[in-house]
């Protein structure tokens, strides 16, 4: 699989769950799979936090602690079922990582995320890689600035 092949069926992503669990010596639990599952489902960005309430408004009040989704999060994203998005001291967004690959966009004042593909770009990296002898495995392009909102209120607020 390549970063550019999405994997659809939740099927696969479970196995590759189990996998992962068992290699590192983990059991396989309801909580575990309601996360995995709320992940699959999710279709934005998402905090710890925020995918613990989405768990409750959908399993109801379960016995799911936050850090077990930290854990969790935390293995997925070594297993590249999860991606994230480092906001340094304000934390992580993460999203499912199996897609199909794209790039962001990110807001600073707001913290918008904006998900885009450009092949123009894409064949620039590799045209880069290429001379100079560099096998590219995966990458993360990320730009910073202000979305629209927020630069009209940034452009407002200095008249």
């Amino acid at each position: 699989m390549t970063e550019n092949e999405p994997i659809t069926a939740y099927e696969q992503v479970l196995d590759l769950f189990k996998k992962a669990l068992r290699k590192n010596d983990l059991k396989f639990t309801a909580q575990r799979e309601m996360i995995l599952r709320c992940i699959y489902e999710n279709i934005g960005h998402f905090t710890p936090e925020m995918l613990r309430e989405q768990i409750i408004v959908r399993y109801g009040k379960q016995k799911i602690g936050i850090a077990t989704i930290y854990r969790a999060l935390s293995l997925m994203e070594d297993e590249r079922i999860v991606s994230s998005i480092s906001f340094g001291v304000n934390g992580k967004k993460y999203e499912f990582g199996m897609k199909g690959h794209h790039d962001h966009m990110i807001c600073d004042q707001c913290g918008a995320i904006i998900e885009f593909v450009d092949n123009a770009i894409e064949k620039q990296q590799k045209t880069i890689a290429k001379k100079h002898n560099f096998s590219i495995r995966s990458h993360t392009l990320q730009i910073r600035g202000y979305c629209s909102i927020c630069k009209k209120e940034i452009l407002a607020s200095r008249f």
